[in-house]
């Protein structure tokens, strides 16, 4: 993680912040250390505001039988591709801190008296200029990232050998419906009614348990916080079916499908979403890894949307982890990291929202009156019944309603071009109304010289 500092009239204040997940293999090391300190410094720039000088933290946990210094050491070499990166931009690494296992190291300090090669404990949140520093940056404690990750990673037990045989049953009957355009539409609503029904049974199983607020997210602080979310998720995947999560898992797979499922991100719809995300996030077991980008980067940004960066990153990062070419998480994670608004988003989401509810409405404009339901001046249907109104009203005979497709005009003013009738004769030439003034005969010219373009490209 790299947080930009900024020095402007000797006031010192953090900038933009770029955060990724620190790749398995030392060969990726030098493009990852390359593309996020440029990805910081040119964000930095966009925006008007070029760091004077960066700190870098690299974060990880100690594999198994692996001390906390050993992971310092290990990531040394890291420390020093992202000091060399920033230094080609002209942005000096004035701090570089390995932080692992509650305590940290700095690569940048050679005193031992400062800095121990034991590594120095890190203090409680709120007790010391580094523990504010790293809070800043997205590093606020929630128990280990192995932890945190728990609630995302697919299942390593005996449970995952059914879930598992339910995704093969369900993908030999659903994914030939997604391939075919005509039932495409159809396991799309089917997908999304089924996750709604999913999010209404958490929300209710909280709401008898007298679990967290709104959101239906709950609070995490240290290690009880986390063991706190962590059986919250087991009662979360006890809520949910092996059949239902291969179903969800797989319709989430189409992209119309998973861009509808995102408009999920604000309100009372936000908390439960995110527990369903995380749930198939979880699910997505044996050779069905890579499914997992879709929740899991529904996971990121539910919670990027709902304020939760440090959970954005790491899901959005895990999502990249098991499928890297999967568009829709690299777009996010680097918005999140540049620090754009996620705002923008919500509203373009909320348009496609609105503007499919007002088609969905057009489509049955066409319907009678009495079939519309009216709850009232301000009740769902008054648009719907607004729309189909204007659809049902007739023309006013004037000489503008004379160009209107469709309209039947009268007067012997001018002549439409004729159509082709069935048989390929030409029909009878109809009268039209002139206009009753210059700018109605020109309109109706015009109309009529359009018609005729149509047929000759025909």
């Amino acid at each position: 993680m790299l947080a930009a500092l900024h020095d402007r009239d000797g006031r010192g204040r953090f900038g933009g912040r770029a955060r990724l997940g620190i790749p398995g293999n030392p060969d990726d090391w030098a493009s990852v250390a390359r593309q996020l300190t440029e990805g910081l410094v040119k964000g930095s720039e966009r925006r008007g505001a070029l760091p004077e000088s960066i700190v870098a933290f690299l974060c990880q946990d100690p594999k198994e039988g692996e001390s906390a210094r050993e992971v310092m050491e290990r990531l040394r070499p890291l420390a020093q591709l992202l000091r060399t990166a920033c230094g080609a931009l002209d942005v000096p690494v004035i701090e570089a801190l390995c932080i692992s296992d509650g305590r940290f190291w700095s690569y940048c300090c050679p005193s031992a008296q400062c800095c121990p090669s034991d590594g120095t404990p890190m203090g409680l949140p709120g007790t010391s200029v580094l523990a504010a520093a790293a809070t800043y940056a997205g590093l606020q404690i929630r128990g280990s990232l192995r932890e945190f990750r728990a609630r995302l990673i697919p299942w390593e037990t005996a449970a995952a050998l059914e879930q598992e045989s339910a995704l093969n049953a369900v993908s030999m009957a659903l994914i030939p419906r997604i391939l075919d355009d005509e039932s495409r539409s159809v396991v799309a609503a089917e997908t999304l009614d089924l996750a709604h029904r999913v999010m209404r049974r958490f929300a209710e199983s909280t709401s008898a348990a007298g679990g967290p607020g709104v959101s239906g997210v709950p609070a995490v602080s240290g290690a009880a916080g986390m063991s706190g979310a962590l059986s919250a998720d087991l009662r979360d995947d006890e809520l949910l079916r092996h059949d239902e999560a291969a179903t969800l898992i797989l319709g989430l797979q189409d992209r119309m499908t998973r861009d509808r499922a995102a408009e999920w991100m604000e309100g009372d719809e936000a908390g439960p979403a995110l527990r369903l995300w995380r749930a198939l996030a979880r699910r997505c077991v044996g050779p069905y890894g890579e499914h997992a980008a879709a929740p899991l980067t529904l996971v990121g940004w539910v919670a990027w949307s709902s304020g939760d960066e440090l959970e954005a990153r790491e899901a959005l990062a895990m999502a990249l982890g098991a499928d890297p070419g999967y568009l829709f998480a690299r777009l996010l994670h680097q918005a999140c990291n540049e620090g754009l608004d996620p705002e923008s988003i919500r509203r373009c989401l909320r348009k496609e929202r609105v503007d499919r509810a007002d088609a969905e409405v057009i489509a049955s404009a066409g319907a009678p009156a009495s079939a519309v339901d009216i709850d009232g001046p301000s009740g769902p249907a008054t648009t719907s019944t607004r729309v189909a109104s204007r659809r049902r009203r007739k023309p006013r005979s004037t000489g503008s309603a004379a160009s209107r497709p469709g309209s039947r005009p009268s007067g012997t003013a001018g002549t439409r071009r004729p159509r082709s009738t069935a048989d390929g004769s030409p029909a009878p030439e109809a009268p039209i109304r002139a206009g009753d003034g210059t700018g109605g005969g020109t309109r109706s010219r015009r109309g009529a010289g359009r018609h005729g373009t149509k047929q000759g490209d025909t």
